[in-house]
């Protein structure tokens, strides 16, 4: 009994586990269901929903006539999916034209929502891979008796989702999407001419002052893609699309995307100075740019340079005025601290990445290693991408017409009265400068900057933490040695499309009695910008005119405690010539197709210091102290070691690859520089610069010293 008991114990165990491993093994998915397939029999419901699908394809497909001349007999693919929602989304589409894709992403996109697929009763997303010859599409009347036959077409065939994930991951041809990202445009015043008129126009709530931009803000005036593909040459091989128009290795999927490249800056010059001893210049830099994104909402970029070269006398006599305590020979403008490479010449090895994140459209955040730029000028009084890279991590907050921008910062001085224990001395600065568009033609901005050092430990100072507060008062609120509190105010009026002034004012020391007296007291710590932009001059089509003043007293930027300075690396965070000056630039730039032309002239007069400025300063470097000035009041801009400053510079080249900026260029630089009196760093003299070479344009190299 126990044993017949037992017997029929286990045969029902097998039985029950036979019969729910087959429920198991069952087929629970069920397709999306179009509004024309309701009643239709589960088992009917995958043919309804492809006969469907194909009958509004062949509805609404219009076939360019150039395909049709051409009999073109090829097949599109069409990878899509219908989400959990029940809506059509195109994942990728393959056909050899252009206009073919953006047919298939139009029918697409007006597909009506539908019953989502289930799986296990639930609602899932599906995604097909489907075929459609060009040739059943070429007229009605090829496509059988009625629009509802499937002739010619194979049926949409879902992918495996889970039973094969690692073969179902798909590289997709790549398309790209660098344009529509949230990587910044690299910084080049050349790259920039391009779209500065677009972005520029009459009614725009663009903010143009805050550089770099980001890629999806200026597609919205700038059809990056358009543009580029028009300059796209006619290559089959890939040796020739990548030289002359793609990446030169990419990556993509659904959600992501990759592209890296390799970059130069390969230069050789002569010039012409009768006190140089150098028979040529030079610049050797090899780079490899990675860049790509995770979604819709993650960017990253990184780049890494290798780079020896000498330039011309008066360029290498400052990079080496500039040197960091520690035994390194210079610090090359804009890049980095060098050693010394093969005959006296700079080593200077140099990195900047940074990762983007827009959580939302209201807000982006940044941090990397890399350069910032506050203005429309080609100068900037408020903050430049003059000096080296520093880490930095930037906010961005949009909405309406306004735009603030908090960045904060870690910078370094190097100088050898201020070095501690054989380390750098650190530094922290925040600033942040709100953006509004008063009108559709005026845009109005407010800029604050404050720098505090790691004195007793502070560290990063919590009270500069906040994205809002005003930093003026906390400077007042610490002491005096809290922090270096600098205002600054931005303007900027559009007259037309073609035509806009902007203007800057920084304020070092708030003394309205200094500023608005006769007495010329140094005190009076200010500097101002005015400049306009002329497009389409004279009719010209691409023809772009820039005039700009600029002027900054003696001692702005400085500060009684010197590490508190405006400077990062022996370098200015605003003008390359620090204060004391005053200067007039002119700029004319042409582009054609991939051709472009830039021509510059800037003249200046300029207050050197004399000696030491421990004993007498005079208000021209930024690393003085005003406790040393000749005197309190009768202060005048060029005062010191007085020197008149011209350069002219024309560049002419030619875009080898525009999805790289990789160009290739010559240029001459002329430049007289007449002084009072003798000083060790720019010798009177009279030099032309010739230069040839090719480049990756990513940042700004200014040889204006």
């Amino acid at each position: 009994m126990k044993l017949k008991t037992l017997t029929v114990f286990a045969v029902g165990l097998f039985l029950s586990t036979f019969g729910y491993s087959q429920i198991i093994n069952g087929n629970f998915e069920k397709y999306p269901v179009f509004e024309e397939c309701y009643g239709v029999d589960v088992s009917a419901s995958k043919s309804c929903f492809n006969q469907t699908l194909i009958s509004k394809i062949k509805a609404e497909f219009k076939v360019p006539q150039y395909v049709i001349d051409e009999n073109y007999k090829g097949d599109i693919v069409i990878l899509f999916e219908v989400t959990k929602e029940g809506d059509f989304r195109v994942l990728n589409v393959t056909a050899v034209y252009e206009d073919l894709r953006e047919e298939v992403k139009r029918i697409f996109n007006d597909l009506p929502q539908i019953k989502p697929a289930t799986y296990n009763g639930r609602a899932t997303y599906m995604q097909f891979s489907m075929p459609v010859p060009v040739s059943a599409l070429l007229t009605k009347e090829g496509f059988g008796s009625d629009l509802n036959s499937s002739e010619d077409f194979t049926e949409a065939k879902p992918i495996e989702q889970l039973t094969s994930e690692y073969d179902s991951i798909k590289t997709f041809p790549f398309e790209n999407r660098e344009y529509d990202s949230q990587l910044f445009i690299p910084f080049s015043h050349q790259t920039y001419s391009r779209f500065d008129k677009e972005v520029n126009a009459v009614g725009t709530n663009a903010h143009t002052a805050l550089k770099p931009f980001i890629y999806s803000d200026v597609n919205n005036y700038y059809d990056f893609k358009e543009k580029q593909e028009v300059l796209y040459k006619e290559k089959s091989s890939w040796f020739g699309r990548k030289l002359w128009n793609e990446h030169m290795v990419t990556l993509q999927g659904d959600t992501y995307w990759f592209t890296l490249d390799p970059a130069a800056d390969l230069q050789l010059g002569i010039e012409t100075a009768a006190n140089e001893d150098q028979s040529f210049t030079y610049n050797n830099t090899r780079a490899v740019i990675f860049q790509g994104g995770l979604g819709d909402k993650l960017n990253f970029y990184t780049v890494f340079y290798e780079s020896q070269g000498t330039f011309p006398g008066y360029f290498n006599r400052y990079a080496r005025s500039i040197a960091p305590d520690g035994g390194n020979p210079g610090i090359v403008p804009g890049r980095g601290v060098a050693a010394e490479a093969a005959d006296g010449n700079f080593d200077y090895p140099v990195a900047e990445a940074y990762l983007s994140y827009s959580p939302s459209k209201y807000f982006n955040f940044q941090f990397g290693h890399g350069k910032n730029f506050i203005g429309d000028g080609y100068r900037s009084l408020l903050f430049s991408d003059n000096a080296s890279p520093y880490p930095f991590f930037k906010m961005s907050t949009k909405f309406w017409k306004f735009k603030l921008t908090n960045t904060w910062m870690s910078l370094r001085d190097v100088r050898s009265d201020v070095v501690e224990n054989g380390s750098f001395r650190t530094k922290f600065m925040a600033n942040h400068y709100l953006s509004f568009n008063a009108t559709k033609r005026l845009n109005l901005g407010l800029f604050e900057s404050v720098i505090w050092t790691n004195e007793n430990d502070r560290g990063f100072d919590l009270n500069y933490l906040n994205p809002i507060i005003f930093y003026r008062a906390i400077e007042f609120s610490t002491g005096s040695r809290g922090g270096n509190a600098l205002l600054g105010l931005s303007a900027k009026y559009k007259f037309s499309d073609r035509f806009n002034v902007y203007a800057q004012v920084i304020i070092d020391e708030f003394s309205t009695g200094a500023v608005f007296s006769s007495d010329k007291s140094f005190q009076n710590k200010q500097g101002v910008q005015v400049g306009f932009k002329y497009y389409e001059a004279f009719n010209v089509e691409n023809l772009q005119l820039q005039f700009e003043f600029n002027q900054v007293r003696p001692y702005v930027y400085s500060n009684n405690e010197i590490v508190l300075n405006y400077g990062h690396n022996n370098q200015s965070m605003a003008h390359l010539w620090g204060a004391n000056f005053k200067e007039i630039i002119a700029i004319a730039r042409y582009q054609n197709d991939r051709w472009y032309g830039t021509a510059k002239a800037v003249y200046g007069k300029r207050g050197f210091e004399i000696g030491d400025i421990n004993n007498v300063y005079y208000g021209g470097s930024i690393y003085g102290n005003d406790e040393n000035i000749p005197s309190e009041l009768g202060i005048e801009i060029g005062q010191g070691n007085t020197a008149n400053t011209f350069i002219g510079n024309v560049e002419l080249g030619y875009i080898v690859n525009p999805s790289t900026n990789f160009k290739l260029y010559t240029n001459i630089l002329y430049r007289n520089n007449s002084i009072a009196e003798y000083d060790p760093v720019n010798l009177t003299e009279s030099t032309v610069w010739l230069n040839f070479g090719i480049r990756t344009d990513i940042f700004n190299w200014y040889y204006d010293y």
